[in-house]
C-alpha cells in the first residue's frame, strides 16, 4: 500500500492528513495558528511567521504517528487559504507578517512600502518555497487583487492590468497548473517535518476549490456548501464568466474548470465559536472534564426547539465587507424566555437562509434548478445544521463520510499527479465517501419560506440606515 499526505492551511488551524489510496485516513495532526493580529479595524495579520511554524508542527506529529515505512509515501498535496498575500526577501523569508484574506489592505492594489521585498506571492507560493525552495506557485490561488489571467491561468500581459495592481512582474512567481509538480522535499525542510528530503509536492488551487474536489462536486445540478470561517457556496462551471452580478468564477482544482461562487458569509462558522466563547470559561471547562463538546451540547438543546427559534432573528454580519463597513450582526426579537439555545439556532438558521437566498441569486442567473446540496466543513458534522439547511433550501442534503474535505482533495490532486489514478474522476470515485443524507421536512420548509421571505429578507434594508448612522457617529467619536 502507497500513501499520500495532504495538507490543509486554513485561517484558524493547519491539518496534515496521511491517506491511503483509497481516501482512508492513516493518520492526522491539527496545529492551531495564533490569535489574529487585528491591532487595529481593517488589519488582521498572521503574527510571526505562523504559517510556516504550525505547518512544521503538525507535518512532525502526523510523521511521527505515521504507522507505515516513510518510503511508502508518495507524494504531497498542498493547498493553504486563499486571498492572503506574502512579501518575501531575495531568500524567500518573510519580511513582514503575512496578510490575512481579512485585511482591508488585499482589497486595494498593492502599496510597497518595504524596501526588502523581493517577492510577493500567496500563502500557498511562500509554503511551496519553505518545502521546495523553488519560487513557483499555483494559478488556482491567485484570487483578489491579483493581475491573473484567469482564462489561461498564467500572468496578465496587459499594462493596464499590470499597472492597476502594481505588483512588477519579476517580484511575481512562475505560475503552474494544479496537478503539476512544484518541487521537491529540501533538505532542510525534511529536516524540520519530517517528511522525506526529495518527496514531489504537487500544487492544487485555491482552499475552496480543494474543498470541493475532495467532496466530489462535479455537476451543476448539486451545490456545495462550505462550512468553515468563510462560509461559501458554489457550484461546477466550464467557462470564466465576467460579467456575473451575483457570482464570481473561481478556478477548479481540475485545470481548465471553474467553480462558480455566489457571495458568502465572511464571519461564517467563527460567528458559533464566538458565540461558544461569550458562556465563559467554567462552561468550557465543565464540558472539557466530562469530555463533551460546547457545539454538541448546544445542538441538542436547540433540536427541542421549534424552527424559527421562538420569534428570535438574525442576520450573520459579523465582518463587515470592506465596500460595507457599517454592516453589524443584528439579533431582533428577544423575550425573557429566550436560553442560549433560541440563540445558538436562530444563528444557524440565520445561516442558512443567507446561504439559500445567496445560491438562489446565483442560479437564477445561470438558469439552474439545484437537486441536491452537498455540505462540507466542521459545520456539517452537525446532524441539526444540516436538517435546517435540508428543511430551508426544501431540497435533500448530503455530507461525506470526511466532513475537513480540503485535505483529501489536495490528496486527489496528487494521486492523479503520480499517476495512481488516470483521471479526477476515477480518483474521486475510490477516495470520496458519501456520507449521511437529510430529507426537507415539507411543513418546516413551508415556514422557513414564509419567515424568509416575509421577515429575514426584509430585516436588512431596515436595519442598514441604522447601522450606517451609527457606524458615522462612532467614527467621528474614535477620530475626535
Amino acid at each position: 500500500m502507497k500513501y499520500l499526505v495532504g495538507i490543509d492551511g486554513g485561517t484558524q488551524s493547519t491539518k496534515v492528513v496521511i491517506f491511503d489510496l483509497l481516501g482512508n485516513i492513516v493518520c492526522q495532526a491539527r496545529q492551531a495558528l495564533q490569535p489574529m493580529h487585528m491591532p487595529k479595524p481593517g488589519v488582521a495579520e498572521h503574527p510571526n511567521d505562523d504559517l510556516w511554524q504550525s505547518l512544521r508542527v503538525a507535518c512532525a506529529r502526523v510523521m511521527q504517528e505515521f504507522p507505515h515505512d516513510p518510503k511508502d509515501i508518495l507524494g504531497v498535496g498542498l493547498c493553504t487559504i486563499r486571498c492572503c498575500r506574502a512579501e518575501l526577501d531575495a531568500t524567500g523569508r518573510l519580511t513582514s507578517p503575512v496578510l490575512s484574506w481579512m485585511d482591508e489592505r488585499l482589497s486595494r492594489p498593492y502599496e510597497a512600502t518595504n524596501t526588502a521585498t523581493h517577492f510577493v506571492t500567496t500563502s500557498s507560493g511562500y509554503i511551496t518555497h519553505r518545502l521546495t525552495g523553488q519560487f513557483r506557485d499555483t494559478a488556482a490561488n491567485y484570487e483578489g487583487p491579483w493581475p491573473i489571467d484567469k482564462d489561461n491561468g498564467c500572468w496578465s500581459k496587459d499594462p493596464e492590468v499590470l499597472t492597476h495592481f502594481n505588483i512588477p512582474r519579476e517580484q511575481l512567481f512562475e505560475l503552474c497548473d494544479p496537478g503539476d509538480i512544484l518541487g521537491q522535499i529540501t533538505a532542510e525542510a525534511a529536516a524540520e517535518t519530517g517528511l522525506l528530503e526529495g518527496l514531489p509536492v504537487v500544487a492544487t488551487a485555491n482552499d475552496k476549490a480543494v474543498e470541493a474536489l475532495g467532496s466530489g462536486l462535479r455537476n451543476d445540478q448539486t451545490a456545495l456548501l462550505s462550512l468553515g470561517t468563510y462560509i461559501g457556496g458554489m457550484v461546477c462551471g466550464d467557462t470564466n464568466k465576467t460579467d456575473a452580478r451575483s457570482f464570481f468564477a473561481n478556478m477548479a482544482a481540475i485545470p481548465g474548470q471553474y467553480l462558480y461562487e455566489c457571495q458568502g458569509i465572511r464571519h461564517g462558522m467563527g460567528t458559533i465559536s464566538w458565540f461558544v466563547s461569550l458562556l465563559g470559561q467554567e462552561f468550557a471547562e465543565t464540558l472539557a472534564q466530562k469530555g463533551e463538546k460546547a457545539e454538541e451540547i448546544l445542538g441538542k438543546e436547540a433540536t427541542a426547539i421549534l424552527p424559527g427559534s421562538d420569534g428570535l432573528v438574525c442576520l450573520p454580519e459579523w465582518l463587515a465587507p470592506t465596500d460595507q463597513p457599517y454592516k453589524r450582526g443584528v439579533m431582533l426579537g428577544f423575550h425573557g424566555g429566550h436560553t442560549r439555545a433560541h440563540i445558538f439556532r436562530a444563528l444557524l438558521e440565520a445561516t442558512a437562509m443567507s446561504m439559500h437566498n445567496n445560491f438562489r441569486a446565483m442560479c437564477d442567473e445561470l438558469d439552474l434548478e439545484l437537486q441536491a446540496l452537498l455540505v462540507s466543513g466542521g459545520g456539517s458534522q452537525s446532524d441539526l445544521m444540516m436538517q435546517i439547511l435540508a428543511d430551508v433550501t426544501g431540497i435533500p442534503t448530503r455530507r461525506n463520510q470526511l466532513t475537513d474535505a480540503a485535505a483529501l482533495g489536495a490528496a486527489i490532486c496528487t494521486a492523479v499527479a503520480l499517476e495512481q489514478y488516470s483521471s479526477y474522476t476515477d480518483a474521486i470515485e475510490a477516495m470520496v465517501k458519501p456520507g449521511d443524507e437529510f430529507n426537507p421536512d415539507p411543513r418546516n420548509t413551508d415556514f422557513y419560506r414564509r419567515l424568509n421571505q416575509e421577515v429575514f429578507a426584509t430585516i436588512g434594508g431596515q436595519t442598514d440606515p441604522i447601522l450606517s448612522r451609527s457606524h458615522e457617529l462612532f467614527e467621528q467619536t474614535t477620530n475626535s
